[in-house]
C-alpha cells in the first residue's frame, strides 16, 4: 500500500481534525501518502482531493470543526453516487481509505468498501455518542462539556427569577448527550426518546418540591423526546410556574475539542491506518471498557447500543 485518502462526512464533531491530523502523520510515518479529500462524500463523487503533508495538519489539533469541510450528500446513497465515489478512488491510485464521521457516514463507508474492494475503514465522530460498537464517539465529550457550561449559567437565572427551565440538546433518535449533561448537572428531570416519561408526574413533583421551599429546576431534553415548547406550556398550565426554553442547538457542535476527544481521535486515527496497513477493511475503529477494538463497519448502524438506564435512576434518585 502506497496511497492513502482521509474524508471527514455528515456533521462535524470537535476532534475531528485531531483525527485527520493523527491518520496524516501516521501514514507519513509509515510511508505512505495521503489525499485529503474535501467536503465529505461529495467532494470524492466529484474528485476535490489534494494531497496532504506534515504542514498540512500543522496546528490543528485544537481546531473545532473539520479542515477539509463536510457536507451531506444524498448522491452516496444512489448506486450512481457509490459508482462514482470508486471512480474517484481508483483514478487518483488510492490503495485504502479512512473515513471519519456518524452512523450515515459509516453507512456510506460499507457501501464503498463493497462497491470497491478496496479496504476501507472507519472512525466514529458523532456527538450524539449513538454508533454501536464504541463506547465513545470523536465529539461526544466536547459537546457534553459545551452543554454543561451552558446549562450550569442558566441555572443561575432559573434560581434567580425562579422559574422551570427546558435546556433542549441534541438527539433525535437517542438521548445519551441528554443523560451525560442532565446527570452531570443536576438536572432535577432528564426527556430521551428512549424513556417514556408522564407530563402528570413531572408536574406533581415540580408541586411537592414547591412545598418543600424548591422554587427552581432544570430540565434536559433531547430534541427528539418531544415538542419541548409543548412540554413547557403544559407544565405552566399545570403548576402556575413560568416555564422557558433554551435551545443549545449548534453551539454543542463547535469549539475547541477537549482532551478526550483529542486522546480519542489521535488514537482511532492511528490505529485506522495501522489496519490498512495490515490490509485489513470494512471495520470501524472503537474504544470498549478502555481498550482499543475493531468491528465489522456494518456493526455501527445493525448493532443497538443501549442506554445505561442505571445512569437514568440514578439521576431521578439524586435530583430528589
Amino acid at each position: 500500500m502506497k496511497r492513502i485518502a482521509v474524508v471527514t462526512s455528515g456533521g462535524d464533531a470537535p476532534g475531528m481534525n485531531a483525527a485527520i491530523r493523527a491518520v496524516v502523520r501516521t501514514a507519513l510515518f509509515h510511508g505512505l501518502e495521503v489525499l485529503g479529500v474535501e467536503r465529505g462524500y461529495k467532494g470524492l463523487i466529484e474528485g476535490q482531493v489534494d494531497e496532504l503533508t506534515r504542514r498540512s495538519v500543522s496546528g490543528i489539533v485544537n481546531l473545532g470543526g473539520t479542515v477539509l469541510k463536510t457536507a451531506r450528500c444524498e448522491r452516496m446513497k444512489a448506486r450512481e453516487g457509490v459508482a462514482k465515489a470508486v471512480e474517484t478512488l481508483r483514478k487518483n491510485g488510492i490503495e485504502g481509505v479512512v473515513i471519519i464521521g456518524g452512523d450515515g457516514s459509516l453507512r456510506g463507508a460499507w457501501k464503498l468498501y463493497k462497491a470497491s474492494g478496496i479496504p476501507v475503514i472507519g472512525i466514529p465522530a458523532s456527538i450524539d455518542n449513538d454508533v454501536a460498537g464504541t463506547d465513545y464517539t470523536i465529539g461526544f465529550d466536547t459537546a457534553a462539556n459545551t452543554a454543561l457550561e451552558a446549562i450550569d449559567k442558566i441555572r443561575d437565572t432559573a434560581t434567580s427569577h425562579e422559574r422551570v427551565f427546558i435546556i433542549e440538546v441534541m438527539g433525535r433518535n437517542r438521548g445519551f448527550l441528554a443523560l451525560q449533561v442532565g446527570l452531570a448537572a443536576g438536572a432535577e428531570f432528564i426527556l430521551v426518546p428512549e424513556i417514556r416519561y408522564s407530563l402528570g408526574k413531572i408536574c406533581r413533583e415540580l408541586e411537592e418540591a414547591r412545598k418543600k421551599g424548591k422554587r427552581s429546576s432544570i430540565i434536559v431534553m433531547a430534541e427528539g423526546a418531544g415538542d419541548s415548547s409543548e412540554v413547557a406550556r403544559e407544565i405552566a398550565r399545570r403548576t402556575g410556574y413560568e416555564v422557558r426554553v433554551s435551545t443549545l442547538g449548534y453551539v454543542q457542535r463547535g469549539g475547541p475539542p477537549t482532551a478526550f476527544s483529542r486522546h480519542l481521535a489521535s488514537v482511532f486515527g492511528h490505529e485506522a491506518v495501522r489496519l490498512l496497513i495490515k490490509g485489513r477493511g470494512g471495520l470501524m475503529v472503537g474504544m470498549e471498557r478502555g481498550r482499543v477494538v475493531a468491528h465489522r463497519l456494518d456493526y455501527a448502524w445493525r448493532g443497538r447500543k443501549k442506554l445505561d438506564r442505571k445512569l437514568y435512576r440514578l439521576n431521578a434518585i439524586l435530583a430528589t
